[in-house]
């Protein structure tokens, strides 16, 4: 085993720990995220089967909603500002093109409240114009989900339109304080004439985390076992070779001065060499 001191396995030793280390910590990380899928779940499970709570408990003008209000309901009365809707391009449903509407609601409170109304058909993501339909008229009660503001350019707007949810973005537009993130439409009171598609509700899975934990770890293990299986395999061979010279495994050849000599094969050599001379 003299071989595995040598420089060339030495550095496959060394690439072999690393590896296996980083799979190591690769797998934990999924198994993190796990941990924290189910804890997410377990608070939206909690928020999907409360009863809704006044918006103003909830939401606050300018504030970020926080995590443990993701999907938690809750429910506004006000009037509708359909002139001041924002629509949502891009958005798909089993892989049908259509938008998102939002429309503010003016909120008996007073600051406005971002409703994502629902998700409209239009069968071309490129539209230029989306014709929606109109929200109930007059004093409508909402219910819905909150729901966070997204983040980067997506959800910048440009003429009316965004590719992303957020408030921040949104309240540039609008004349008053707008509520901090906002709400998918669960359910409106009145019902408009001309309803959209809700909200579809989260993935409550844990998705494939446990599986990649695992996965992980298994290439960890398999460039240990590799390691020592060549590791093996060249002990194997070396003791051939050995075997093959009639020496032990990681002994010199003998010199040719030590060797055994054979004197019947000497004086063969001899006679020869006599008979060539006569």
């Amino acid at each position: 085993m003299r071989f595995l001191l040598s420089r060339r396995w030495l550095l496959f030793a060394v690439v072999v720990v690393v590896l296996a280390y980083g799979c190591y910590l690769l797998g934990r990380w999924q198994f993190h995220r796990l941990h924290d899928r189910k804890a997410e779940n377990a608070v939206v499970r909690v928020n999907l089967q409360a009863p809704p709570l006044p918006v103003g408990q909830v939401l606050a003008p300018g504030r970020e909603p926080s995590g443990r209000d993701e999907w938690r309901r809750v429910e506004a009365t006000g009037t509708y500002e359909p002139a001041a809707s924002v629509v949502i391009r891009y958005q798909t449903r089993d892989g049908a093109a259509g938008v998102d509407v939002v429309t503010p609601l003016r909120t008996a409170a007073g600051p406005l409240l971002l409703v994502d109304r629902g998700w409209l058909q239009t069968g071309n993501v490129g539209v230029d114009t989306v014709d929606a339909p109109a929200p109930p008229a007059g004093r409508v009660r909402v219910v819905g989900w909150v729901r966070a503001d997204a983040t980067g350019s997506a959800a910048s707007v440009t003429d009316g339109s965004a590719r992303a949810i957020s408030s921040r973005r949104i309240a540039p537009t609008l004349d008053r304080p707008v509520y901090g993130g906002f709400v998918d439409a669960q359910s409106e009171t009145p019902r408009p004439d001309t309803p959209l598609v809700k909200a579809e509700l989260p993935d409550l899975g844990n998705g494939p985390h446990f599986f990649y934990g695992l996965q992980w770890w298994f290439f960890g293990v398999l460039a240990v076992f590799g390691f020592g299986y060549l590791a093996y395999d060249e002990r194997r061979k070396a003791r051939g070779a050995a075997a093959a010279a009639g020496t032990s495994p990681g002994s010199a050849p003998t010199p040719a001065s030590e060797r055994p000599q054979h004197p019947a094969v000497d004086g063969e050599h001899h006679a020869r060499h006599e008979a060539r001379r006569g």
